[in-house]
């Protein structure tokens, strides 16, 4: 499939809280290198800041991103900053707080509920705003969220902050959470090669409270920060060949077929990629095509 002419918009949009949004963003994790965090080599510059003005000119105008995105040399939020500041005003950009990373790329303790305001006056600072559109509570194996949630939402009500969003949650949690403040989102692991029992209720229960779904690791798979997955690459080469398009775009297209509230947030470095990931939104699988790769996914 031709990709140079197709923009975000062939995706159709979503509304998060009151934010409408095309349903193809732009995931900011692999602006920094060619894995995630430290684990691979950190990206030229110029090419990520190029990468990132493309994006808006393609008509993305949903980024996601967090101050723990970072490699050895740089920072997700720094370039974001850097390639688009000053910020178009329909462009939301997402962000998550709840991990830490030291500068080291070592993992850190995770935020208590009194540290959250820290987190995000870090991403504050870091993207030059002074409000954050959206802000997601990456859960850390905690098993009630209601404190960490409740100091977000303080955060809210004081304007630092103004759509709330949950990261790596079970139903209970989102029940939880909406006890005290309003939902737009949730983020979890999910795609053609990764799923959970978990996830798989989640998925639904979003789409009857109007909850966006953003996947994350939804092209990755089995392979998450490493890199792209290669679970199932027989059937989705397969409908790939049917389109002319290639095997990332089936997945893509594949996710964003699972629910008119489900969002794709596919990251890169390379502007040629950004292309060919904003053009899966075009894409549309048949019924043979779906039940073809649901059958893969679940064998």
């Amino acid at each position: 499939m031709t990709t140079e002419t197709i923009t975000a918009e062939s995706a159709g949009t979503w509304i998060l809280g009151d934010l409408p949004v095309r349903r193809v963003g732009f995931g900011a994790m692999q602006l920094t290198g060619s894995a995630a965090f430290h684990l691979g080599i950190p990206s030229d510059r110029e090419r990520s800041l190029a990468v990132l003005r493309r994006a808006v000119e393609l008509g993305v105008d949903h980024i996601d991103t967090a101050a723990f995105y970072f490699s050895a040399l740089r920072s997700a939020n720094e370039l974001i900053n850097r390639a688009l500041a000053p910020y178009a005003d329909d462009l939301v950009i997402a962000t998550k707080v709840g991990p830490y990373r030291e500068w080291s790329g070592e993992w850190g303790t995770s935020a208590r509920p009194e540290d959250l305001r820290a987190h995000v006056e870090e991403n504050l600072r870091q993207l030059g705003r002074d409000h954050l559109d959206l802000v997601y509570l990456r859960r850390m194996r905690q098993e009630s969220i209601a404190e960490h949630f409740g100091a977000l939402a303080e955060l809210r009500e004081a304007g630092l902050i103004r759509h709330l969003g949950l990261s790596n949650i079970a139903p209970a949690h989102l029940t939880e959470a909406l006890e005290i403040a309003p939902v737009v989102s949730v983020q979890n692991r999910y795609g053609l090669g990764f799923h959970t029992p978990v996830t798989d209720e989640l998925l639904p229960l979003c789409g009857e409270r109007g909850i966006a779904f953003v996947p994350f690791y939804a092209i990755a798979g089995e392979a998450g920060p490493e890199g792209a997955g290669t679970a199932h690459e027989e059937q989705v080469r397969a409908v790939a060949d049917a389109h002319g398009a290639s095997p990332t775009q089936v997945r893509i297209a594949w996710t964003l077929q699972q629910g008119p509230h489900v969002l794709a947030i596919p990251g890169t470095g390379d502007p040629a990629h950004l292309a060919e990931n904003v053009a899966a939104g075009a894409l549309r699988l048949t019924d043979a095509e779906l039940a073809l790769l649901d059958d893969a996914r679940t064998g």
